[in-house]
């Protein structure tokens, strides 16, 4: 009923320019904190859906609601592309944001000097990260991510290599491994031994190639994958100075049991970190944001740290199996992930201050996302929109990953999916 009085809307606007006059006085302080948060393939439509569907979980009709990043006080659009691509990926991306260079697609951590899987392109095209600047200069550094620590995003904070691919030796071809190039994950207890927290998953990628898993002993694709028969898990141990206690756990109520003023160093890896929407996962709120931040900053430690969680699920690709006219697995988790992303934003807010620590919220790139349909105020963000489709005269949901085709053939025709309970967590999983 608010809506329908003009002053409503004038109200807001008026309230709108007062918070917007108030940031001529600026903070000119120098952050001693940054927390980076980056949704992977976190595009304005899938922000915009995100929005909608928070407030609904709310039981609200959504489009009112606020996402934490929309409480922040600047706001600005990036532009993104590689050196060789006018589509980027994680890897490309990754390394401008993280290192402020643009490279080719499909290689991390390296100038644009370097062709993918080209490993004798690599010598001297190295660039540095700021989470090496960051260890240079004093501050404890972090790492939090729903994928694997190894996968492009993450990896281009610590790592250099022709192919994001090349999680461990075992998926590096043999001019690679002759040509003196290293995988990823030995990169990541190597390059930068002493990063203060490292949490994600993909844990396969620091064992020898066929070691049981310790949660999947019984299951072959968990199994290690390295070459050279080394455990890097006992590595990253090893590395670590006289006289400080450094931790590995590989289960969340390992990571919540644990006294983390008492850790000076922590390594978290799980299959993989991706869990379902019952269990509220996603970054930080899945992996203990207060205690996390009071490792960086416990004792004998400066309160100056550099914190990147990154969000994976808002990718498009994950489910393999994005479609057209139909939601899948993927487009229910980005948005339920984009969703717990938000939580983490909130609660790192809450826990900080912005006199000193600086928050960014960004991605790397967007995705085929798109709402269609003309759905009226409110309507469930995966639900069908009021008109059918003028090619096929069947209904169609209002979002979807426009990458298809790959929607489900019923008797030779498109499914009929105002039958299907496509809110339903295991939806497109098949």
């Amino acid at each position: 009923e608010r809506e329908k009085d003009p002053e409503f809307w004038r109200g807001q606007a008026q309230q709108t320019l007062r918070e917007a006059l108030r940031l001529q006085r600026l903070n000119q302080n120098v952050a001693k904190n940054l927390i980076l948060f980056l949704g992977d393939g976190m595009g304005v439509s899938t922000v915009t859906a995100a929005r909608i569907l928070k407030g609904q979980l709310q039981n609200r009709k959504g489009e009112e609601s606020l996402l934490e990043m929309d409480k922040f006080p600047y706001v600005a659009l990036a532009k993104t592309y590689n050196t060789n691509a006018q589509v980027p990926d994680s890897a490309g991306t990754a390394t401008a944001y993280l290192c402020g260079v643009k490279a080719n697609e499909g290689t991390v951590g390296v100038s644009a000097g370097v062709t993918r899987d080209r490993c004798n392109t690599t010598k001297g095209q190295e660039v540095t990260s700021i989470l090496r600047w960051a260890k240079d200069g004093g501050k404890a550094v972090g790492i939090v991510t729903t994928t694997r620590v190894t996968h492009a995003t993450p990896s281009a904070a610590y790592a250099h290599s022709a192919n994001r691919d090349w999680y461990s030796d075992g998926e590096m071809p043999p001019d690679a491994l002759e040509g003196g190039c290293k995988d990823i994950a030995r990169q990541l207890v190597e390059n930068i031994p002493d990063i203060e927290v490292i949490l994600g998953g993909g844990r396969k990628y620091m064992f020898p190639k066929n070691a049981s898993d310790v949660e999947y002993p019984h299951e072959d694709k968990h199994r290690g994958t390295r070459l050279d028969r080394r455990d890097l898990v006992q590595a990253w141990h090893d590395a670590k100075p006289p006289g400080k206690v450094a931790k590995y756990v590989w289960h969340r109520r390992d990571l919540l049991a644990l006294n983390l003023s008492r850790v000076d160093f922590l390594l978290g890896e799980s299959r993989h970190p991706r869990v379902p929407l019952a269990s509220n996962g996603c970054c930080g709120v899945l992996l203990g944001w207060p205690g996390v931040l009071g490792q960086l900053e416990g004792p004998g430690t400066p309160k100056r740290y550099w914190y990147p969680p990154h969000c994976t699920g808002i990718h498009a690709g994950d489910a393999g199996t994005s479609k057209i006219l139909v939601p899948t697995l993927g487009i229910l988790q980005a948005l339920h992930e984009a969703v717990e992303l938000d939580r983490a934003i909130g609660l790192a807010t809450r826990v900080t201050s912005p006199q000193d620590t600086l928050s960014v919220v960004t991605a790397d790139h967007s995705h085929v996302f798109t709402f269609g349909g003309y759905t009226p105020r409110g309507n469930p963000i995966f639900g069908l929109a009021p008109m059918q489709s003028d090619v096929d005269r069947k209904p169609f949901t209002s979002i979807l990953y426009g990458n298809g085709p790959g929607y489900k053939i019923v008797a030779g025709e498109r499914e009929n999916v105002s039958a299907v309970d496509f809110g339903e967590w295991s939806f497109g999983a098949k």
